[in-house]
């Protein structure tokens, strides 16, 4: 029996060695040998040797200058595994290949598979990858599978590719993960290397000079989408960067089953914490945009409220990415910032060199408190942060929960 080593033990390494026999898990957590309750190994990294595992697979988000990955001999991804020949023959598995759909790009992933999953559930569709279900958890009699797919995963996949590839807009994210912005844009345009004629595309106009024998659709807006597929955007109810998820998500459909459905995408319920309206006891509207984690999200949920006054909470854990862009976009809206979290002083020097009213309020709490003295009817009050929530919280839905709490508490 092959030895396989699972690189981080997370969701996803959990997932193969439920799925594999053979494995060992490498992880800095484990400082001498132990093991799991199934009885497979827990070792610490200096521990590994890839003579004795001829197949290696990391977590997604493993960093790529660990030790470990330096010393790998043999690295494939998850999606390696499961969807090439090559890592079901590594990694012995006998199961069909699925037809598969990957999402990629830096905001609407989750939104945008969810939706395509949605319209094409009656043709036997599931989801997975980043969005929540690790491939080697889903159902490979499924004959469509829908991937979010994100950038850690694309870096270490070598083999595997969709048969139709999903690509929204790219702004910087995760850079010091990647090297920088050309790694990142590298790693997203993976797949187009290895498609084939006859495999559809769905990218930003900007990549669409990225060789591939694959058709592109490039696209610059939903204007672009809806009159490539024949779409009436007035018959769907979403806007803003949802319509865009709501254009590709019928695009697909069009592409696979020459179906337009209208009824059925407008039927789509979205997930909280993306540009989630409430109305405190006075009727005031909140938004709860809490998983906007970087710039170009936030960027996006301010266009639906143009030309009202906006109270825009802003601030965590943004790693030192550049803010110019945003800073930029900030000055065509009438807008008071409050400043929280980690880079709360960081946005309040910028919002000054800015000109743009700003409130230093480093907690969430104080913030609420602070936009509530002056939120009115005619104004909107937005929790977009453009920055990570791991400095104050566990994560983006624990901010988002309290932001909702504060606000039902007023």
């Amino acid at each position: 029996m092959r030895k396989i080593a699972l690189f981080g033990r997370g969701k996803t390494t959990r997932a193969v060695a439920n799925r594999l026999k053979g494995c060992d898990f490498f992880d800095d957590r484990f400082k001498t040998p132990s093991c799991d309750e199934e009885g497979r190994a827990l070792l610490p990294p200096d521990g590994f040797d890839p003579a004795r595992y001829p197949l290696q697979i990391p977590s997604p988000g493993f960093p790529p200058a660990h030790p470990l990955i330096k010393k790998a001999s043999n690295l494939i991804s998850e999606y390696d595994l499961f969807l090439s020949p090559v890592g079901q023959q590594e990694g012995q598995i006998s199961q069909p290949l699925p037809y598969t759909v990957w999402v990629s790009g830096t905001n609407g992933k989750t939104t945008t598979t969810q939706m395509i999953t949605h319209l094409l559930s009656k043709r036997g569709a599931v989801s997975g990858g980043n969005i929540g279900t690790p491939l080697a958890e889903l159902d490979p009699r499924a004959p469509i599978w829908v991937l979010e797919t994100s950038s850690f995963t694309l870096h270490y996949t070598r083999y595997a590719k969709p048969d139709l590839y999903v690509l929204l807009p790219l702004s910087p994210d995760h850079l010091d993960w990647h090297g920088g912005w050309e790694g990142y844009v590298h790693d997203k345009l993976k797949p187009l290397h290895l498609m084939r004629e006859g495999e559809a595309i769905l990218l930003p106009n900007n990549l669409a000079g990225t060789p591939t024998k694959g058709f592109k659709i490039p696209y610059g807006n939903a204007d672009d989408l809806a009159r490539y597929f024949g779409i009436q955007t007035d018959k769907i109810r979403f806007q803003g960067a949802f319509l865009l998820d709501a254009l590709l998500a019928l695009g697909v459909s069009k592409i696979l089953f020459d179906e337009i459905d209208y009824d059925a995408v407008n039927a789509f319920v979205l997930d909280p914490h993306r540009q989630e309206p409430l109305r405190d006891a006075k009727g005031r509207l909140w938004i709860n945009d809490t998983k906007a984690t970087n710039p170009d999200a936030t960027i996006q949920a301010l266009k639906p409220h143009a030309g009202k006054p906006i109270h825009l909470i802003l601030g965590g854990e943004d790693k030192g990415v550049d803010l110019s862009a945003l800073f930029k976009a900030l000055k065509g809206y009438e807008i008071t910032l409050y400043a929280v979290g980690k880079n709360a002083r960081r946005i309040e020097r910028l919002a000054n060199e800015h000109n743009i009213p700003c409130r230093y309020c480093e907690t969430l709490d104080r913030a609420v408190s602070a936009i509530d003295r002056d939120h009115t009817l005619q104004s909107v009050a937005l929790l977009s942060p453009a920055a990570a929530s791991l400095d104050q919280f566990a994560n983006y839905a624990e901010r988002g929960n309290l932001f909702k709490e504060l606000v039902r508490n007023l």
